[in-house]
């Protein structure tokens, strides 16, 4: 019968705590480590006030040395290893003793000593630890000297009588079976009668208290969100909000209405230099200030003091005004990271709805907070984004400067120091090319109605300045080759489950950070692929987010990346005209569009379709019709020729009617 027996000495209980917290300890610490030192990024925009940004980022992250920023996931690991080893020091102090009965051991005596021995051996113990010759001490009880000499006496049993001995080597024990003991890693106090009323209160209190509350403040949590991210009021208010002809403003008014939800209430307090910054607003945009402030309001006609604030913080970001005030600061930051977010979320509820023109406008955005310029920014206020040139500076260094390249070139003339920044810029600007965009059946040379298609573009970055790349003279072998090449590449990519195209080992730069001199964290450049019907202000297919495009190589036949979009077709035949636009996130006014046609046919009957022989025959007036005709080949005749056959046979015939009537008059 299996008797079960609490952990009184604490081992148990010790080795248990131990194994959970080395389950949870290590992986949560591999991960930190792995993450802390992993690759710093290094590639990207070299220019003088990027490298000042990620440093002071860097710092941000890390603190100082007297004073560095330890993350609350630092302190519980910090904490948890401190009660492990702490457990581990007492576990080593604990004895454990041996429940194993050995014979040899309790006499101390070796296994192969004959049984003579044992008994001369067992004569010379009894009279050391007999009762009668042992003396009662302070540490030396008198029960203590008599168990020890019937562990001896027993021990000398084991050995040498035969039920003894057979009960020892069938159940390990002198006495023969003895009953299980099974025990329970919990220590005696939590089960104790003293103790039963804590026990229970403090059951109750995680059971029934913190246990509950833990999981409606999710639940709850969870139902105020959507999936997004963002509050659910937010999400209603961009419904409500975005229109179908929205402008610029009229989607940073919808912005700014989410604030009065996603922005605490103890934060929405104004200050005197809150106030100053909207004046100054106010002084440089004018009439466009009024109206994002008008579009912001509630039906009630009140702006709310959390929208207002947001409002403000984000224009003096994008007008690049400087802000002293700490905490001022420090909300703007978060103000813009929680930016992209929401801006996704203003983008889904537009592309939803198939809205073109609200959708660019919100894709634009992205670009405008990242390098803190106005919407819709002018052609030469865009040239502000070049490090160390604010828009004041542009009508004096470059007052005739059409794009980049014209601004680097009067820097370079003028001596200007700013010239390394600008040139260390423009090598890892992100000017992204469209190298071709097609649409594609796969095993099908014509697009039917209803099919399933693929939009497949490929794109390559050009920076500003960059060479051209030159084609090379191809024979016409060397060209079959290569288009032949590329179609197996592009039909492999178009049945693979793959989105965007396996970078080459020579694509691949690493892990590239965008110039964003004036954003609060590193970004890496993003596009979208938009195709849209401008006609309709539509959009045909969902957008697709798209990173890592590789930079041109000239000379290399296949420096570009290709990008897939599935979709249904229509299902009526036409001829569709679209445009395709690849939007950056990160850079203002650096986006590409190219126009794109859509041919939907019925498929061709049986009898139009030609034989495989007129597939394969060349024509007669071709090169390779005149090589396969000189090779003993068939050719396929010209028309033309049997045009002017049927041609001659007619005249032949009129004349002989001709004939025929003169022959009769």
């Amino acid at each position: 019968m299996a008797t079960y027996e609490y952990d009184e000495a604490g081992v148990m209980a010790a080795y248990f705590l131990i194994t959970f917290l080395a389950l949870v300890l290590v992986p949560l610490t591999i991960s930190s480590v792995t993450k802390t030192s992993g690759k710093k990024v290094t590639e990207g925009c070299q220019c003088t006030p990027c490298v000042e940004q990620r440093k002071e980022l860097s710092r941000l992250e890390t603190g100082t040395l007297l004073n560095p920023k330890i993350s609350r996931k630092t302190y519980f690991l910090l904490g948890g290893w401190s009660l492990f080893a702490f457990v581990c020091y007492r576990v080593s102090l604990l004895k454990v003793e041996n429940k194993l009965y050995n014979p040899f051991e309790i006499l101390g005596i070796q296994t192969s000593t004959t049984e003579k021995d044992i008994k001369s051996h067992f004569k010379q113990l009894s009279k050391l630890y007999h009762p009668d010759k042992v003396k009662v001490t302070a540490n030396l009880t008198i029960e203590a000297i008599q168990e020890r000499f019937v562990e001896i006496t027993k021990a000398y049993k084991s050995l040498t009588d035969e039920r003894i001995k057979e009960n020892w080597i069938k159940y390990n024990h002198p006495d023969g079976p003895q009953s299980t003991t099974m025990g329970i890693a919990l220590p005696k106090w939590i089960v104790e009668g003293k103790n039963r009323i804590w026990v229970l209160a403090a059951y109750g209190l995680v059971f029934g208290g913190a246990l509950p509350a833990l999981v409606g403040r999710w639940w709850f949590g969870s139902r105020q969100k959507t999936k997004d991210g963002i509050n659910a009021l937010s999400a209603a208010a961009f419904f409500k909000s975005i229109k179908e002809e929205s402008s610029v403003e009229e989607v940073v008014s919808a912005l700014g209405k989410a604030y009065k939800w996603e922005l605490p209430i103890a934060k929405a307090k104004s200050s005197a230099e809150l106030d100053q910054l909207e004046k100054t607003i106010e002084e440089k945009l004018g009439a466009k200030w009024t109206e994002v402030r008008k579009l912001a309001k509630d039906y009630d006609g009140e702006l709310h003091e959390s929208r207002r604030k947001a409002l403000v913080l984000l224009y003096a970001h994008l007008l690049r005004l400087d802000i002293k005030d700490f905490g001022l600061k420090k909300e703007q930051k978060e103000l813009l990271l929680q930016t992209p977010t929401l801006l996704n979320a203003l983008l889904n509820v537009s592309v939803a709805r198939t809205w073109l023109l609200p959708s660019l406008a919100i894709m634009r955005l992205y670009a405008s907070f990242t390098q803190a310029l106005p919407p819709n920014a002018s052609e030469r206020l865009r040239f502000a984004q070049l490090p160390g040139l604010s828009p004041d500076d542009i009508e004096k260094v470059a007052p005739k400067a059409k794009d980049m390249s014209d601004v680097l070139f009067s820097l370079e003339e003028k001596e200007d120091p700013r010239v390394g920044d600008v040139k260390k810029a423009m090598e890892k600007w992100s000017h992204v090319d469209i190298v071709s965009a097609s649409f594609k059946v796969i095993g099908e040379r014509i697009v039917t109605p209803s099919s399933i298609i693929y939009l497949l573009v490929k794109l390559r970055i050009s920076p500003p300045g960059a060479a051209p790349s030159e084609k090379k003279e191809l024979s016409v072998e060397e060209t079959k080759r290569a288009v032949r090449n590329e179609e197996e590449a592009d039909e492999k990519f178009l049945t693979s489950r793959l989105d965007a195209e396996e970078l080459s080992p020579s694509q691949t730069d690493g892990a590239r950070v965008a110039h964003a001199p004036f954003w609060p964290g590193t970004k890496k450049p993003s596009w979208w692929i938009v195709l849209a019907d401008d006609k309709s202000n539509r959009v045909v297919v969902p957008p697709m987010k798209i990173t890592d495009i590789p930079y041109s190589r000239p000379g290399d036949d296949r420096d570009y990346r290709s990008y897939k979009i599935q979709f249904q077709g229509p299902p009526n035949t036409g001829l569709f005209t679209w445009k395709v636009y690849v939007v950056s996130d990160t850079f203002v006014g650096e986006e590409a569009t190219t126009d794109i046609t859509l041919k939907i046919e019925d498929l061709p009957s049986a009898e139009d379709q030609p034989t495989e022989d007129e597939i394969s025959d060349p024509d007669e007036d071709t090169l390779a019709g005149q090589m396969a005709a000189m090779r003993g080949g068939t050719v396929k005749k010209h028309r033309v020729e049997e045009e002017s056959d049927d041609e001659s046979s007619t005249d032949d015939d009129k004349k002989d009617s001709s004939d025929s009537d003169s022959d009769s008059d």
